[in-house]
């Protein structure tokens, strides 16, 4: 199917503002099942500059300058693409002995894994959590990471909660509740508890109304002969091709669509406007 997205984010300042250089993370990341068609970006007021290149993690970052005072800004990323059915369990773990955990990755892997294997805001609460789950499918590492998905959505409370930081996993977890930067968080604790290398994805979905006019956040997994699989908890289910990733992150709060500062004594306020929508092919 093909997917097209309008997303509109519109900063207004009650004063003038000498804007800093700003980091967009509104470029869809490339995956096998997955291409882009067309892409265009628009940003008033016109800036000096936009430098589009690759950060440390893969990332399509784009660099925009600005040269003159302002009292607004909107940026406006329109995209349309391809996206085939995909099979998120068409892979055979290898080495075999990956099929349970915990399992080791081998050395040249895990070098470039430290990152995604990081214990920050693992608490002995949420290795608590992992075990449990894992315990109950024999310590299999797929059923694992199903099992947590449908765990999560079926006795969590959703809440929409598109702007602040993520909550602390254990939080999350005694809470009960949270958006799907909190449970992706969580996600990924657990998985880290048990030496699984995990990152935070933020794109978005298509199909499910509650998320059809928001950023979304999820998970992926390195699994060894399968690469990086994604999980959505809040969904519950693993990722199929509904699925557009903006950028992909060890860390929980480097991912929003627009990143900056600016000089000056004025207060903020931002809208945002996200539509996706399945078209022909052309």
């Amino acid at each position: 199917m093909n997917l097209s997205v309008k997303h509109v984010l519109s900063y207004t300042y009650d004063k003038p503002v000498a804007l800093d250089p700003h980091l967009l993370y509104l470029y869809p990341k490339s995956y096998p099942h997955q291409r882009l068609l067309d892409y265009s970006l628009r940003i008033d007021p016109l800036p000096s500059r936009v430098v589009r290149n690759v950060d440390a993690e893969g990332n399509v970052q784009q660099v925009v300058y600005f040269a003159a005072p302002t009292d607004y800004l909107t940026v406006k990323a329109d995209m349309t693409l391809s996206s085939d059915p995909f099979n998120v369990f068409d892979f055979v773990l290898f080495p075999f002995e990956a099929k349970n955990i915990p399992f080791r990755y081998s050395d040249r892997t895990h070098k470039y894994l430290l990152p995604y294997l990081s214990r920050h805001e693992i608490t002995p609460y949420v290795e608590q959590f992992a075990r449990q789950i894992a315990s109950h499918v024999n310590w299999a590492t797929v059923p694992f990471l199903t099992e947590m998905s449908s765990h999560i959505h079926d006795n969590f409370s959703y809440q929409q909660r598109p702007e602040g930081r993520a909550y602390p996993p254990e939080d999350t977890l005694r809470g009960l509740c949270g958006s799907c930067r909190d449970y992706s968080s969580l996600f990924i604790a657990a998985c880290r508890s048990l030496g699984m290398a995990a990152r935070l994805v933020s794109g978005y979905l298509y199909g499910n109304p509650t998320q059809a006019h928001e950023l979304h956040a999820w998970v992926e997994v390195y699994l060894p002969g399968a690469g990086w699989r994604g999980f959505d908890p809040t969904e519950g289910r693993a990722m199929i091709n509904n699925h557009i990733c903006l950028g992909a992150s060890a860390d929980y709060d480097q991912l929003a669509p627009v990143m900056g500062t600016f000089r000056g004594a004025a207060s903020s306020f931002l809208t945002t406007e996200l539509e996706i929508e399945e078209v022909g092919e052309k």
